[in-house]
């Protein structure tokens, strides 16, 4: 078990994960962070999370991946 971290930043600043998550792999921490960006843009709320990144880390700090949350979003019409 690996303990990860979900932070997530704009261009107008960063909310930090202080509990992080156990993860058995990178297949995990990939799987729990595409649930991470998907609750966050299904909530309903008037933020435009095209803008968004969610950076996953390990317990020392180096990030491991990022989520760009335009990814999960799709394109505008």
């Amino acid at each position: 078990m690996a303990q990860v971290y979900f932070h997530y930043s704009n261009t107008q600043g960063a909310l930090t994960d202080r509990c992080g998550a156990a993860v058995r792999d990178l297949a995990e921490a990939r799987e729990h962070a595409a649930v991470v960006v998907r609750s966050l843009i299904t909530r309903p709320n008037l933020e435009d999370w095209r803008g968004w990144v969610l950076h996953v880390s390990d317990d020392i700090g180096e990030e491991i991946f990022s989520v760009p949350f335009a990814s999960a979003l799709g394109k505008l019409h």
